[in-house]
């Protein structure tokens, strides 16, 4: 939920409680920890928007030429305007945002010259809630038409969710009806009347992030939850969706949360395919507001920006964006040794708390965060591919990027406030020179990244609560291998198999001789098959489970190529079955939900007495109780056992139904396999 702001005479006064930086100091590791880069196993490229953060009219240096340079050299290639909020109450031509502050030197000409002056494209947040479209199309004449800017993307609103539909209120708007379907029906309107105006631009419309307040909540006439109302509707008018992430909690809670994205991507995408009509693959994902709780001027802030800004990049999303440049001072705490200013900046305000105790250091000083920008910047660049990095140790993390130069870059990060961690890496599929890498190195209390040439490419020790990103040259020339094949597809996908296709590689020295596809297990690949043409169907899958697979290609010479953009797909249920399972999610409230499972046994026996089993996606999935049946969870199984009552299924359809609560704190994935007695049931 986004944190609502205000501004005061300046520069904002936000107070938000920090929870602690960490728990008990670690054991000193016995064994260095494992690192594996597969360079193999291809993620998403790097786009040129990648790194972004958001300025506000609040700030009256949004524009200055210190604050863009400090952005420029940062990296930074996507700005975002108004400010949160105060878009659904800034009137972009009065330049006026009624109930809000408005300080000198923010208007749409300043910001976009200091954009241009950073060298990021601007990301526009249109006034939906007290705004029209003909007020938004009048915007994009502006600055497209009349000043020429080439503004090419702009959202409608910002969290218009918080406007009471569901409760909590906390953004503006003036509608009477205030229901997630009418503001996709007004989406519909905005894109309609922008787009008449400059066919060319990108129009987004708000979400909510799975596994996030108002995630999977229904409420007054709309035909379902947020996410799926507004895409029902508005899903064939809009080119990208918009969503935040504040993870909460202490310092160690937000750095674990990162692994939530890769599950919450999934069930983003998942909702555009299935409710945004024909064509939906079109449709970008933008996540523009992240911050954390607790250390955000401090380490626990740098390393939440570099794991979660890696992370997102990895699933494809195109632009990160950083809440905010400058904010104010908060909730003063020492977290790790340092002192932290509770403050969602990443420049310093220079002001100081209410009652003149503590003060930030001097206007625009970088924090923590800010370092781990540049860092960003250092590690993965535009045009580069993220690529499968992983480590056997939960407080190492590992991203790794390879570059058209053939070089490849590892981000370590260590989120241990108190131990050294000695790292060994590993590399598949690609050999480092027998150099000592670039190092970029920054530490707890660290002013600049360090850089230097050292160490080697198979070992490092990573100080407590650090980034480190090595820059790895390869052994060999890379000339003369075949081009990476496209961006795969699947079809014809089934409990058991599926078909994958793809656009041929263009050849290097020699001819191609096959594709292999391979499939990632976690930070190490496994291949499903190889063929001399462009497609091959795989079997032996695992019913309703998800595979990401890349293709490479084989030349007659032995040199492979680089990997395909990833493809990822999910089995389903059998087609027939001796059994049948209809699961419905009924009654969300956001953290948890009433389930009811019919089980049905469409076998030519009867049944008598039962078990029907299902895994979880995620460990953060639970049944906190159930009925009708005894319930069982052990570690992701849970285990439904039939009593006296419900023993009996007979024949040719007979069916019985259990019901469970669920809880969940995070992305909550349905089960997608269902298992009565150990026979795969079909999916209802």
């Amino acid at each position: 939920m986004r944190r609502p702001t205000a501004f005061a005479a300046g520069l904002l006064l936000l107070a938000t409680a920090l929870g602690t930086a960490g728990g008990p100091a670690a054991a000193e590791p016995t064994e260095p920890v494992t690192v594996t880069v597969n360079t193999r196993a291809g993620l998403a490229t790097v786009p040129a928007t990648a790194l972004g953060v958001n300025h506000a009219i609040w700030d009256s240096q949004l524009g200055s030429a210190e604050t863009s340079d400090l952005l420029k050299a940062a990296g930074v290639k996507m700005l975002r305007y108004p400010g949160g909020s105060y878009a659904d109450i800034y009137h972009w031509e009065t330049h006026t945002a009624p109930g809000g502050y408005v300080a000198p030197n923010t208007d749409f000409d300043t910001f976009m010259a200091g954009a241009r002056r950073v060298g990021a494209e601007p990301m526009i947040i249109a006034n939906y809630g007290t705004g029209t479209p003909a007020e938004a199309a009048a915007w994009v004449r502006y600055a497209n038409v009349t000043k020429g800017y080439g503004a090419k993307w702009w959202t409608v609103g910002n969290e218009n969710y918080g406007n009471g539909h569901y409760g909590s209120a906390w953004e503006a708007d003036d509608h009477p009806d205030k229901s997630a379907a009418q503001y996709a029906r007004l989406v519909v309107e905005y894109a309609d009347a922008m787009k008449a105006v400059d066919p060319s631009i990108k129009v987004g419309a708000v979400l909510t992030m799975p596994g996030n307040w108002p995630d999977g909540i229904t409420a007054g006439s709309d035909p379902g939850p947020w996410n799926q109302t507004v895409l029902s509707i508005a899903g064939p008018k809009i080119d990208f969706v918009d969503v935040h992430w504040y993870p909460g909690g202490s310092a160690a809670d937000s750095l674990a949360r990162t692994n939530h994205l890769p599950d919450a991507a999934w069930l983003l995408r998942q909702q555009i395919a299935r409710y945004a009509g024909p064509g939906a693959d079109r449709i970008g994902i933008s996540l523009t507001e992240l911050n954390v709780d607790a250390g955000r001027t401090t380490a626990p802030g740098a390393l939440f920006l570099a794991d979660a800004y890696s992370g997102l990049l990895e699933q494809g999303v195109f632009t990160v964006q950083w809440w905010n440049v400058h904010n104010g001072i908060g909730t003063v705490s020492e977290v790790a040794g340092q002192t932290d200013y509770g403050d969602f900046g990443l420049l310093s305000s220079g002001n100081c708390t209410s009652d003149g105790e503590v003060c930030q250091p001097a206007f625009n000083t970088p924090f923590a965060p800010y370092h781990a920008l540049s860092m960003m910047n250092l590690f993965a660049r535009p045009g580069d591919q993220l690529v499968r990095a992983g480590t056997d140790q939960p407080l190492v993390a590992a991203h790794a990027v390879r570059r058209p130069d053939g070089s490849v870059a590892v981000l370590l990060l260590n989120k241990d406030p108190d131990t050294a961690y000695p790292v060994a890496l590993d590399y598949a599929g690609f050999t480092p020179a027998d150099e000592a890498p670039t190092v970029h190195t920054f530490t707890n209390g660290a002013t600049a990244i360090s850089t230097a040439r050292a160490g080697s490419a198979a070992a490092r020790t990573l100080p407590p609560y650090s980034l480190t990103t090595l820059v790895l040259r390869p052994a060999g020339s890379s000339a003369g291998r075949p081009g990476a094949p496209g961006r795969p597809t699947a079809s014809a996908v089934t409990d058991r198999a599926a078909t994958i296709s793809w656009p041929a590689a263009t050849p290097g020295a020699s001819p191609i001789a096959k594709y292999e596809v391979h499939r990632q297990y976690g930070a190490v690949s496994e291949q499903l098959g190889e063929t001399a043409g462009t497609s091959l169907t795989v079997g032996n899958l695992e019913p309703g489970a998800r595979y990401t697979v890349n293709v490479l290609a084989r030349d007659t010479a032995g040199r492979v190529s680089w990997s395909s953009p990833p493809l990822t797909f999910a089995t389903g249920s059998p087609a027939e079955s001796s059994c049948a399972v209809r699961f419905n999610d009924d009654n969300d409230w956001g953290n948890g939900y009433v389930a009811n499972v019919e089980v049905i046994n469409t076998g030519a026996k009867a049944v008598d007495g039962w078990t029907l089993t299902w895994t979880w996606s995620t460990a953060w999935q639970q049944v906190s109780s159930g009925w009708s049946a005894t319930w069982d969870q052990q570690g992701r199984d849970v285990r439904v056992t039939s009593t006296a009552d419900n023993r009996r299924l007979a024949a040719d359809g007979g069916s019985t139904t259990v019901g469970f609560v669920g809880a969940y704190s995070g992305p909550n994935v349905p089960p997608a396999a269902f298992r009565l007695n150990g026979t795969v049931c079909t999916l209802r």
